[in-house]
């Protein structure tokens, strides 16, 4: 038997494989635009953070390759360097590049009319901002990994790093049977050299470090001696003798030796490199966590330490605060979308490590908390994006103007109403 279904249940029916297929349309679309905006994000994003880590490298570069050009150290030791440099630029450069991106992206679509175009077919101004959000958190997890274990992990090991390549072009500077005058005051002669370049045999110096006397040295051998803890390196001489010549009395001396020590000045460079206490941005966040709790437990103070901790987790939070505020800026319409997203990044980024400067400094000298002083350039950027936000909401700086004035004037030439006051019905 047939049964006819009731025309009320049908249409009930239909309207729900209607709605059903309205939303999954609805969320095609949504993921649509939503990829279509991270498209936009990320080449701006790479180009900016290649071009921004460049600038900042581009004088430690020059200095690496003189070191392989004119100092012969091996390409692998300068790149192992130079990875341990790139975290802390990567620090500062991660956050300027996401605003860049953010600015150029939202530029393009803005000069092209596609804000307008998304907003008229329904496309709020919040729903452009979620590939933004989740992409700035992508960046924020990135940078707080970068700022929170790469920094330290990078500049401990460049002690190390610029150490060893030193040490390589001092024994790289010593070739057999070539005068060497890389090292300051002194001009060194070997007659033979044994494999690894750490045994001399037959070595000859001019030493005129001394000012008004010059010393000749002559040694049957000699070996280089490092010092991984003082990072020095020695030249130790054997069975040998120093002739010296006084310019002031004209004298001369002979004095023989069984060992005889000159120290060798590796580079200017190096002089930061000398035994010292670890600064605060080499020490590992574990242990400088734990450097804190000794130090208040012991009533030393550890002010440094906790600047380089609020400092580590306040610059990864800048790319959300710099992604915030560079949508409404980069929605305002605008021909050169490119020179003026790079010239607005500019200006932020310069404003931005200011006040990050400033409050360094006052957490330093202890004029304010580490947490508040380091978190001031944060709290002005989302002060900045709210600002920006609001004007945008209102549409434009302009007409947001024109309300207030409009508000303004009304209020001006509204009657005022009379208050009954004491003795009056």
């Amino acid at each position: 038997m047939r049964t006819v279904q009731h025309p009320a249940a049908l249409a009930a029916q239909l309207g729900c494989v209607y709605k059903s297929a309205a939303l999954h349309y609805d969320r095609r679309r949504v993921r649509t635009i939503d990829r279509y905006i991270l498209r936009e994000i990320l080449v701006p994003f790479g180009l900016g953070l290649g071009v921004f880590t460049l600038i900042l490298l581009i004088a430690r570069i020059l200095k690496l390759i003189e070191l392989v050009v004119n100092r012969g150290v091996p390409i692998i030791d300068v790149l192992r360097v130079f990875s341990y440099i790139l975290p802390a630029f990567l620090e500062v450069t991660i956050p300027m590049a996401l605003l860049l991106a953010v600015l150029v992206a939202f530029g393009r679509l803005s000069s092209d009319s596609e804000i307008t175009a998304l907003q008229t077919s329904g496309v709020s101004l919040w729903q452009m901002l979620r590939p933004v959000a989740l992409f700035a958190l992508a960046v924020f997890a990135v940078a707080l990994g970068v700022s929170w274990y790469g920094r330290a992990w990078g500049n401990g090991l460049l002690r190390t790093g610029l150490y060893e390549i030193a040490k390589t072009g001092a024994t790289a500077a010593m070739r057999e049977r070539v005068f060497a005058d890389d090292f300051p005051g002194l001009v060194i002669y070997v007659d033979r050299m044994g494999p690894g370049g750490n045994s001399l045999r037959g070595v000859l110096i001019a030493d005129t470090r001394e000012k008004g006397q010059r010393n000749t040295i002559l040694a049957q051998s000699g070996t280089l001696v490092p010092n991984e803890n003082q990072h020095t390196l020695t030249l130790r001489l054997a069975h040998g003798s120093v002739h010296s010549f006084d310019n002031h009395d004209r004298s001369y001396h002979r004095t023989d030796f069984n060992t005889y020590d000159i120290n060798l000045d590796l580079n200017a460079a190096l002089a930061r490199l000398r035994p010292r206490e670890r600064d605060p941005s080499e020490i590992p966040s574990a242990e400088l966590r734990r450097l804190i709790a000794e130090k208040e437990a012991t009533g030393t103070s550890a002010t440094a330490e906790v600047v380089e901790i609020q400092r580590r987790l306040s610059i990864p939070f800048a790319c959300l605060g710099f992604a915030a505020i560079a949508v409404p800026l980069g929605i305002q319409p605008s021909r050169a979308v490119r020179s003026r997203g790079f010239i607005l990044s500019i200006v932020l980024i310069f404003i931005y490590y200011v006040f990050l400067s400033l409050g360094e400094n006052l957490g330093n000298r202890g004029i304010l908390p580490a947490v508040v002083a380091l978190w001031i350039p944060n709290a002005f950027l989302v002060l900045l994006a709210l600002g920006a936000f609001t004007v945008v909401s209102h549409g434009g700086l302009g007409n947001l103007r024109g309300r207030l004035l409009f508000h303004w004037r009304a209020n001006r030439r509204r009657p005022a109403v009379a208050t009954a006051g004491p003795g009056r019905p």
